[in-house]
């Protein structure tokens, strides 16, 4: 009888230990914090001349796994499976350019915005187009997995969007004259812009507002709420202007929001 009722208390403990137990606690635990990263979004996530993964996303996450004192281990994500990598569990953390949508939040969870940008297009320079809506009845490339093709066939329903894997895929596309245009997030657009020696150039216009903020598993708000913490932090001490500037040059117009206490 003893003995029964020592396993039966064995049990509750460990019972319990299982249901307190989160991904805050886990990533501590093990000290590693799994995040995924793309690497062919520039400046945020890129592979540079020596073959190193960097860019504002890596840094900034950089900065949490330090303030959680946790080692920063990343991962390649793509628009396409960053949200089935934080569903599975593969990864701890997406600072993927994403876009914080009402649908995606069904089955993930997100940080507050650390970012904020708006959708725009990339075309040849001699394109003669000054506006999205120009585009109807065009071939313009979009990235599997995000939501710039909708978001434009929204505004041009004719416009015949052509679905790529990856960035480097498109503006392959864009240079060989497959497709008239890409459509994605105004910061990349500008960079593609500024490294093509005048191939390229942004339409003046944007379609619409994209807050990035950094998906994590659903229902694990103690994790949710140290990452946020921790870009307030940042914010704070000022390393996240510091990072801005170095990544893009400039002042930031809008910083993260800050809770008061």
């Amino acid at each position: 009888m003893l003995k029964k009722t020592f396993i039966y208390f064995i049990t509750l403990l460990l019972l319990k230990s299982f249901l307190i137990a989160d991904r805050l606690t886990d990533v501590k635990q093990s000290g590693i914090l799994k995040a995924g990263v793309k690497y062919d979004f520039e400046p945020f996530g890129f592979i540079n001349n020596d073959g190193n993964v960097v860019g504002f996303d890596i840094d900034l996450l950089e900065y949490i796994a330090k303030d959680l004192d946790v080692t920063l281990k990343i991962q390649q994500v793509t628009s396409k499976n960053r949200i089935t990598m934080i569903e599975n569990n593969t990864i701890d953390i997406a600072a993927a350019s994403m876009t914080h949508k009402v649908n995606r939040d069904d089955t993930i969870d997100f940080t507050i915005s650390y970012f904020f940008d708006g959708q725009a297009l990339l075309t040849r320079k001699y394109c003669k187009k000054r506006q999205a809506t120009g585009f109807n009845g065009k071939e313009v490339g979009a990235i599997e997995g995000a939501t710039s093709g909708k978001n434009l066939k929204k505004i041009a329903p004719k416009v015949r969007i052509i679905y790529f894997k990856t960035y480097d895929e498109a503006i392959v596309a864009l240079q060989k004259g497959e497709i008239d245009a890409i459509t994605t997030d105004l910061v990349w657009c500008s960079i593609q812009a500024q490294k093509s020696n005048g191939e390229f150039k942004v339409l003046n216009d944007t379609i619409s507002f994209e807050p990035y903020g950094m998906g994590i598993p659903e229902n694990e708000s103690n994790f949710r709420d140290a990452i946020n913490f921790s870009i307030q932090k940042a914010v704070l001490d000022g390393t996240y202007v510091k990072l801005y500037k170095k990544w893009f040059h400039k002042e930031p117009e809008r910083l993260p929001e800050i809770w008061p206490n």
